[in-house]
Protein backbone atom coordinates (compact mmCIF):
# COMPACT_ATOMS: atom_id res chain seq x y z
CA UNK A 1 0.00 0.00 0.00
CA UNK A 2 0.98 3.52 0.53
CA UNK A 3 2.70 4.37 3.83
CA UNK A 4 2.15 8.67 4.87
CA UNK A 5 5.49 10.36 6.27
CA UNK A 6 4.85 13.51 7.89
CA UNK A 7 2.81 14.66 4.72
CA UNK A 8 4.83 12.02 1.88
CA UNK A 9 3.60 9.37 0.15
CA UNK A 10 6.01 6.41 0.17
CA UNK A 11 4.47 3.54 -2.24
CA UNK A 12 5.68 0.00 -0.59
CA UNK A 13 5.36 -3.87 -1.50
CA UNK A 14 2.24 -5.46 -0.48
CA UNK A 15 4.25 -7.83 2.07
CA UNK A 16 5.38 -4.84 4.44
CA UNK A 17 4.22 -4.13 7.80
CA UNK A 18 5.36 -0.86 9.09
CA UNK A 19 7.08 -0.25 12.83
CA UNK A 20 7.12 2.56 14.79
CA UNK A 21 10.92 2.93 16.43
CA UNK A 22 12.59 6.00 18.09
CA UNK A 23 13.18 8.56 15.43
CA UNK A 24 12.65 6.35 12.52
CA UNK A 25 9.80 3.85 11.05
CA UNK A 26 11.29 0.50 10.40
CA UNK A 27 9.49 -1.35 7.19
CA UNK A 28 9.65 -5.18 8.08
CA UNK A 29 9.60 -7.40 5.24
CA UNK A 30 10.27 -11.39 4.50
CA UNK A 31 12.87 -10.76 2.52
CA UNK A 32 14.40 -7.32 3.66
CA UNK A 33 14.43 -4.50 6.25
CA UNK A 34 13.92 -0.70 5.07
CA UNK A 35 14.83 2.31 7.59
CA UNK A 36 13.51 5.90 6.81
CA UNK A 37 15.20 8.76 9.36
CA UNK A 38 15.75 12.25 9.01
CA UNK A 39 19.37 13.17 8.31
CA UNK A 40 20.34 15.56 10.88
CA UNK A 41 23.95 17.18 10.01
CA UNK A 42 24.60 21.39 10.07
CA UNK A 43 24.05 21.32 6.21
CA UNK A 44 20.49 19.83 6.54
CA UNK A 45 19.93 21.85 9.89
CA UNK A 46 20.18 25.29 7.59
CA UNK A 47 18.28 24.12 5.14
CA UNK A 48 15.44 22.79 7.35
CA UNK A 49 15.47 26.56 8.66
CA UNK A 50 15.19 28.42 5.16
CA UNK A 51 12.02 25.80 4.54
CA UNK A 52 14.40 22.66 2.68
CA UNK A 53 14.27 19.41 4.37
CA UNK A 54 15.99 16.48 3.24
CA UNK A 55 15.81 12.78 3.72
CA UNK A 56 16.76 9.57 2.46
CA UNK A 57 15.87 5.97 2.25
CA UNK A 58 18.53 3.10 2.59
CA UNK A 59 17.79 0.11 1.48
CA UNK A 60 19.25 -3.48 2.17
CA UNK A 61 21.19 -3.41 -0.84
CA UNK A 62 22.89 -0.02 0.07
CA UNK A 63 20.71 2.22 -2.44
CA UNK A 64 20.06 5.80 -1.44
CA UNK A 65 16.73 7.76 -2.44
CA UNK A 66 16.53 11.30 -1.38
CA UNK A 67 13.56 12.80 -0.29
CA UNK A 68 13.04 17.09 -0.35
CA UNK A 69 10.45 18.88 1.21
CA UNK A 70 9.95 22.58 0.47
CA UNK A 71 7.61 24.58 2.34
CA UNK A 72 5.14 26.88 0.76
CA UNK A 73 6.62 30.49 1.77
CA UNK A 74 10.01 28.71 -0.03
CA UNK A 75 8.46 28.10 -3.13
CA UNK A 76 7.11 30.91 -3.49
CA UNK A 77 10.37 32.95 -2.97
CA UNK A 78 11.90 30.54 -5.25
CA UNK A 79 9.60 31.34 -8.10
CA UNK A 80 10.32 35.05 -7.40
CA UNK A 81 14.52 34.54 -7.39
CA UNK A 82 13.52 32.40 -10.96
CA UNK A 83 11.12 35.45 -12.38
CA UNK A 84 13.70 37.85 -11.38
CA UNK A 85 16.54 36.05 -13.41
CA UNK A 86 14.20 35.96 -16.30
CA UNK A 87 13.81 39.21 -16.38
CA UNK A 88 17.35 39.98 -16.30
CA UNK A 89 18.21 37.47 -19.24
CA UNK A 90 15.23 39.38 -21.12
CA UNK A 91 16.62 42.63 -20.90
CA UNK A 92 20.35 41.70 -21.35
CA UNK A 93 19.58 40.12 -24.71
CA UNK A 94 18.44 43.06 -26.33
CA UNK A 95 21.37 45.21 -24.76
CA UNK A 96 23.85 42.92 -26.13
CA UNK A 97 22.31 43.02 -29.73
CA UNK A 98 22.27 46.75 -29.68
CA UNK A 99 25.71 46.80 -28.79
CA UNK A 100 26.54 44.58 -31.54
CA UNK A 101 23.58 46.52 -33.80
CA UNK A 102 24.72 50.16 -32.57
CA UNK A 103 25.37 51.62 -36.54
CA UNK A 104 22.90 54.13 -37.73
CA UNK A 105 20.65 51.74 -39.86
CA UNK A 106 19.61 53.13 -43.49
CA UNK A 107 16.57 52.63 -45.25
CA UNK A 108 15.31 51.26 -41.93
CA UNK A 109 11.62 50.85 -43.66
CA UNK A 110 12.51 49.63 -46.85
CA UNK A 111 11.75 46.21 -46.39
CA UNK A 112 8.17 46.74 -45.00
CA UNK A 113 7.00 47.79 -48.23
CA UNK A 114 4.87 45.39 -50.34
CA UNK A 115 6.37 45.88 -53.38
CA UNK A 116 9.24 47.70 -55.09
CA UNK A 117 10.92 47.86 -58.29
CA UNK A 118 14.45 48.04 -59.27
CA UNK A 119 17.16 47.33 -62.48
CA UNK A 120 19.84 45.18 -62.45
CA UNK A 121 23.25 44.92 -64.66
CA UNK A 122 25.50 42.11 -64.58
CA UNK A 123 27.64 39.52 -66.33
CA UNK A 124 27.01 35.88 -67.50
CA UNK A 125 29.15 32.87 -68.83
CA UNK A 126 28.04 30.17 -70.62
CA UNK A 127 28.69 26.36 -71.57
CA UNK A 128 26.99 23.75 -73.51
CA UNK A 129 27.04 20.34 -72.65
CA UNK A 130 27.02 18.10 -75.05
CA UNK A 131 26.16 14.49 -75.28
CA UNK A 132 28.11 11.62 -78.05
CA UNK A 133 26.16 9.07 -79.11
CA UNK A 134 29.37 7.23 -80.92
CA UNK A 135 28.31 7.93 -84.52
CA UNK A 136 30.90 6.70 -87.57
CA UNK A 137 30.50 8.88 -91.28
CA UNK A 138 30.14 6.38 -94.30
CA UNK A 139 34.15 7.43 -94.57
CA UNK A 140 34.77 6.29 -91.39
CA UNK A 141 34.96 9.63 -89.15
CA UNK A 142 33.86 9.47 -85.65
CA UNK A 143 33.76 13.89 -84.34
CA UNK A 144 33.76 14.72 -81.48
CA UNK A 145 32.54 18.15 -80.59
CA UNK A 146 32.84 20.66 -77.37
CA UNK A 147 32.24 23.76 -76.24
CA UNK A 148 36.32 24.38 -74.66
CA UNK A 149 35.29 26.94 -71.82
CA UNK A 150 32.79 29.22 -70.59
CA UNK A 151 32.03 32.26 -72.74
CA UNK A 152 31.16 35.83 -71.25
CA UNK A 153 28.17 37.80 -71.86
CA UNK A 154 26.58 40.51 -70.63
CA UNK A 155 22.82 40.89 -68.90
CA UNK A 156 20.45 43.76 -68.10
CA UNK A 157 16.69 42.81 -66.28
CA UNK A 158 14.45 44.91 -64.65
CA UNK A 159 13.23 43.84 -61.16
CA UNK A 160 9.93 43.80 -59.78
CA UNK A 161 9.70 42.09 -55.51
CA UNK A 162 6.58 41.61 -54.42
CA UNK A 163 6.73 40.98 -50.57
CA UNK A 164 5.26 37.98 -48.67
CA UNK A 165 6.40 38.44 -45.29
CA UNK A 166 9.26 39.30 -43.24
CA UNK A 167 11.25 36.48 -44.47
CA UNK A 168 9.89 35.55 -48.17
CA UNK A 169 9.80 37.53 -51.19
CA UNK A 170 8.86 36.88 -55.01
CA UNK A 171 10.74 38.80 -57.14
CA UNK A 172 9.87 38.92 -61.32
CA UNK A 173 12.89 40.45 -63.33
CA UNK A 174 12.63 40.27 -67.09
CA UNK A 175 15.73 41.32 -68.75
CA UNK A 176 18.04 40.32 -71.86
CA UNK A 177 21.25 38.41 -72.22
CA UNK A 178 23.44 39.05 -74.49
CA UNK A 179 26.64 36.35 -75.50
CA UNK A 180 28.15 33.75 -77.75
CA UNK A 181 29.35 30.41 -77.52
CA UNK A 182 32.39 28.92 -79.42
CA UNK A 183 32.19 25.32 -80.66
CA UNK A 184 35.31 23.51 -81.46
CA UNK A 185 34.55 19.77 -83.93
CA UNK A 186 37.96 17.20 -83.91
CA UNK A 187 38.04 14.15 -85.71
CA UNK A 188 40.04 11.49 -83.65
CA UNK A 189 41.30 9.99 -86.32
CA UNK A 190 42.96 12.66 -88.46
CA UNK A 191 42.99 15.67 -85.78
CA UNK A 192 40.55 17.31 -88.38
CA UNK A 193 38.91 20.65 -86.73
CA UNK A 194 36.41 22.73 -87.78
CA UNK A 195 35.06 25.64 -85.49
CA UNK A 196 31.71 27.87 -85.04
CA UNK A 197 30.83 30.41 -83.10
CA UNK A 198 26.98 30.39 -82.02
CA UNK A 199 25.62 33.93 -81.09
CA UNK A 200 22.66 34.43 -79.09
CA UNK A 201 20.25 37.05 -77.79
CA UNK A 202 17.77 35.52 -74.89
CA UNK A 203 14.72 37.33 -73.53
CA UNK A 204 14.68 35.89 -70.35
CA UNK A 205 11.95 36.21 -67.47
CA UNK A 206 13.17 34.65 -64.49
CA UNK A 207 10.75 34.12 -61.13
CA UNK A 208 12.49 33.42 -57.86
CA UNK A 209 11.36 32.55 -54.36
CA UNK A 210 13.59 35.35 -52.10
CA UNK A 211 14.28 34.04 -48.61
CA UNK A 212 16.35 36.72 -46.74
CA UNK A 213 17.76 36.14 -43.22
CA UNK A 214 17.83 38.70 -40.50
CA UNK A 215 18.91 42.21 -40.66
CA UNK A 216 22.28 43.08 -39.26
CA UNK A 217 22.83 46.81 -39.06
CA UNK A 218 23.27 47.52 -42.85
CA UNK A 219 23.65 44.00 -44.73
CA UNK A 220 21.27 41.16 -44.91
CA UNK A 221 22.06 38.06 -46.54
CA UNK A 222 19.51 35.87 -48.56
CA UNK A 223 19.04 32.84 -50.83
CA UNK A 224 16.97 32.41 -54.21
CA UNK A 225 15.52 29.53 -56.13
CA UNK A 226 13.34 29.86 -59.37
CA UNK A 227 12.84 28.90 -62.73
CA UNK A 228 13.83 31.11 -65.71
CA UNK A 229 12.29 30.85 -69.05
CA UNK A 230 14.61 31.79 -72.27
CA UNK A 231 13.73 32.61 -75.72
CA UNK A 232 16.52 32.67 -78.36
CA UNK A 233 15.44 36.08 -80.12
CA UNK A 234 18.93 36.54 -82.88
CA UNK A 235 18.33 35.73 -86.35
CA UNK A 236 19.46 32.20 -87.37
CA UNK A 237 21.51 31.00 -90.44
CA UNK A 238 21.81 27.70 -91.73
CA UNK A 239 25.10 26.71 -90.29
CA UNK A 240 27.56 23.63 -89.01
CA UNK A 241 25.30 23.24 -85.71
CA UNK A 242 21.77 24.86 -84.67
CA UNK A 243 20.18 25.53 -81.49
CA UNK A 244 16.67 25.77 -80.76
CA UNK A 245 15.57 29.01 -79.68
CA UNK A 246 13.73 28.40 -76.66
CA UNK A 247 14.81 26.43 -72.97
CA UNK A 248 13.60 26.54 -69.53
CA UNK A 249 16.42 27.03 -66.61
CA UNK A 250 15.85 26.00 -62.70
CA UNK A 251 18.33 28.22 -61.15
CA UNK A 252 19.52 28.53 -57.87
CA UNK A 253 21.45 31.47 -55.98
CA UNK A 254 22.61 33.61 -53.23
CA UNK A 255 23.43 36.99 -52.14
CA UNK A 256 23.58 40.38 -49.71
CA UNK A 257 21.54 43.28 -49.35
CA UNK A 258 23.64 46.37 -48.36
CA UNK A 259 21.19 49.55 -47.71
CA UNK A 260 22.92 52.51 -49.26
CA UNK A 261 21.87 56.01 -48.01
CA UNK A 262 19.31 56.52 -51.14
CA UNK A 263 19.11 52.66 -52.24
CA UNK A 264 19.55 48.89 -52.09
CA UNK A 265 22.56 47.35 -53.56
CA UNK A 266 22.57 43.90 -54.10
CA UNK A 267 24.89 42.00 -55.71
CA UNK A 268 24.12 37.95 -56.26
CA UNK A 269 25.50 35.29 -57.94
CA UNK A 270 22.97 32.55 -59.55
CA UNK A 271 23.59 28.82 -61.18
CA UNK A 272 21.24 28.41 -63.76
CA UNK A 273 20.77 24.60 -65.35
CA UNK A 274 18.63 24.52 -68.82
CA UNK A 275 16.47 21.19 -68.68
CA UNK A 276 15.70 20.76 -72.20
CA UNK A 277 17.79 19.52 -75.39
CA UNK A 278 18.82 22.39 -77.13
CA UNK A 279 19.95 20.93 -80.56
CA UNK A 280 17.97 21.26 -83.39
CA UNK A 281 18.00 17.78 -85.11
CA UNK A 282 16.02 17.93 -87.99
CA UNK A 283 18.00 19.57 -90.14
CA UNK A 284 15.60 19.73 -93.92
CA UNK A 285 18.77 22.71 -95.09
CA UNK A 286 21.08 19.98 -94.62
CA UNK A 287 19.77 17.44 -96.65
CA UNK A 288 21.86 18.23 -99.51
CA UNK A 289 24.88 18.99 -97.73
CA UNK A 290 26.16 15.71 -95.58
CA UNK A 291 29.55 17.15 -94.87
CA UNK A 292 27.60 19.25 -92.19
CA UNK A 293 24.63 17.01 -91.27
CA UNK A 294 27.15 14.35 -89.88
CA UNK A 295 28.41 17.10 -86.89
CA UNK A 296 24.70 17.02 -85.88
CA UNK A 297 24.67 13.42 -86.11
CA UNK A 298 27.23 12.62 -83.82
CA UNK A 299 25.74 14.30 -81.02
CA UNK A 300 22.34 12.90 -78.74
CA UNK A 301 21.56 16.21 -76.97
CA UNK A 302 22.85 19.67 -75.50
CA UNK A 303 22.09 21.33 -72.67
CA UNK A 304 22.66 24.33 -71.41
CA UNK A 305 23.81 25.93 -68.35
CA UNK A 306 24.82 29.42 -67.11
CA UNK A 307 26.78 30.82 -64.05
CA UNK A 308 25.44 35.07 -63.86
CA UNK A 309 26.99 37.52 -61.34
CA UNK A 310 24.35 40.28 -60.90
CA UNK A 311 23.99 43.56 -59.40
CA UNK A 312 20.75 44.70 -58.64
CA UNK A 313 19.63 48.87 -57.51
CA UNK A 314 16.58 48.67 -55.68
Amino acid sequence: GVAHIDGDAVKMPADINVKCVPGALKLLSPTHDTVFRPIITPTTLFFRDIGIELRHLLTRKGQLCAVFRVSHLMKRFLKVVILILLAGLSGAVPAVARTFNDKVQNLPYADNRRWHLGFSIGAYASDLRLTHNGYITPEGEEWRIDQPNYQPGFCVNGLFDLRLNNYFSVRLSPGMYFGSRDITMKEINTDARERQNIKSTFVVLPVDIKFSGMRYRNSRPYVTAGVMPAFDVAKKRSDILQLKTSDIYLSVGFGCDFYLPYFKLNPEIKFCFGLSDMLAHDRPDLVDDPQKYKFTQSLTKATSKMVVLTFYFE
